[in-house]
């Protein structure tokens, strides 16, 4: 199996010297649980099916009850020893539609009892939208678990990549999909449509085609990839900007006029303004995700998967350790540590507390490991310069506007 050198980061972090010197994790908050392992679409660009990382073929499709109930357990465990206030639990996949309404429920409602009464917890389901049926619509209405929908634009933009086993494209599917969960009794429960960006497709057109369904957020994703396994359009080392021309075509079009929510500008005005924002992608906010896949094991961030073979395992289990003892390895330590875990060129740059080197696993590089800057550091120094400008010229223009008057 495939693995890291002995010199990469985060290997080289020496906990014990961090704990001496002050340091302490910080609890999970927001848990992402594979409750099945497969999909019913073979989207060809799917970090965690056709890219570096293969354990789902060694795991279970379907994650038992047994293991629900423990993981119910083990979050009702952390949640209680830190006294968390409220805790975010994503259903995640594969696809979780596939897992079935009884494990679902068996899931959120053991969820429920283990952290009390007293703790508000946050029920999300990540879908492709294809099974998004009556059934479990209300199935969610029931137990107030809120829904987002992965959808890469229109017609075309969709069914280029996100498939059937068979070929066939799936858009006809995830409309159908959107067009019941965005009417009553169940919109309340649409928290929004997330895309992963293809320069193949015309930015303004995809925003266009997303807003169609009214969502309450747009998230837009950059590609997965890293300096070894680039993704499509960014040549390591080049100054060029494809991602962020494509995003800045659509901040144009949305800033003057927003109707929709896209998650990725309003966090990086925030964090121009000084916010506190939490994102996984941005931002040196300590990172509070774990990750609890269909056999019970606990792993680091799923998207790690695109480094090299079993860059997210921890050697943990929920049958058999807490929560807590993850958040003492290297590869949770890493991502809470803040300005101390970026490499010298971005701890350098002015943008740091925005940029925050972008999404750890976009970082990797064989020798170094997570020590880089983004494979994506053009595209975001870019994006996040045009949007303070634009954040600049807005409010010099209002200061004008005051004056005058």
């Amino acid at each position: 199996m495939a693995g890291p050198s002995e010199v990469e980061w985060p290997f080289t972090l020496d906990i014990a010297g961090l704990r001496a010197d002050g340091w302490s994790p910080v609890p999970f908050r927001e848990f992402v649980v594979k409750i099945h392992g497969r999909c019913d679409l073979a989207c060809d660009y799917c970090y965690m099916y056709e890219m570096a990382d293969q354990s789902w073929r060694d795991r279970p499709r379907r994650m038992s009850t047994e293991i629900a109930r423990r993981t119910a357990m083990r979050i009702g465990e952390h949640t209680r020893a830190h006294e968390i206030p409220s805790v975010a639990l994503i259903l995640h996949g594969g696809e979780p539609l596939l897992a079935g309404r009884e494990l679902i429920a068996e899931l959120v409602c053991a969820t429920q009892g283990a952290i009390g009464p007293d703790v508000q917890l946050d029920a999300r389901v990540q879908t492709n939208g294809v099974g998004l049926n009556l059934p479990y619509l209300r199935l969610f209405n029931d137990l107030d678990i809120h829904v987002g929908v992965s959808l890469d634009g229109g017609q075309e933009a969709q069914d280029r990549h996100r498939r059937f086993a068979g070929g066939r494209g799936s858009y006809a599917a995830v409309a159908a999909g959107l067009d019941r969960l965005t009417q009553a009794p169940f919109k309340h429960l649409f928290s929004g449509l997330l895309c992963t960006i293809d320069l193949l497709n015309d930015p303004v057109a995809t925003y266009k085609a997303m807003a169609e369904f009214d969502p309450p957020m747009i998230d837009f994703l950059l590609p997965h990839g890293t300096w070894a396994s680039p993704p499509p359009g960014r040549l390591p080392g080049s100054a060029d900007t494809p991602y962020a021309d494509w995003l800045i075509g659509i901040f144009d079009r949305w800033y003057h006029a927003a109707n929709t929510k896209i998650r990725l500008f309003e966090d990086i005005m925030g964090l121009l303004v000084g916010a506190n924002v939490s994102n996984e992608t941005l931002a040196l906010s300590p990172k509070r995700i774990a990750v609890i896949e269909t056999d019970g094991a606990v792993e680091l961030a799923d998207n790690l998967k695109v480094a090299y073979h079993g860059a997210a395992m921890t050697g943990l289990d929920v049958s058999r350790n807490s929560l807590d003892e993850a958040l003492l390895l290297p590869g949770v330590a890493a991502r809470q540590l803040g300005e101390r875990s970026l490499c010298p060129q971005c701890r350098a740059c002015d943008i740091r507390r925005v940029c925050g080197a972008g999404l750890y696993a976009h970082r990797y590089r064989p020798g170094t490991g997570f020590y880089n800057p983004s494979v994506y550091c053009p595209d975001l120094i870019k994006l996040i310069g045009h949007i303070r400008e634009t954040l600049r010229a807005d409010i010099a223009e209002r200061r004008r506007k005051q004056a005058a008057r």
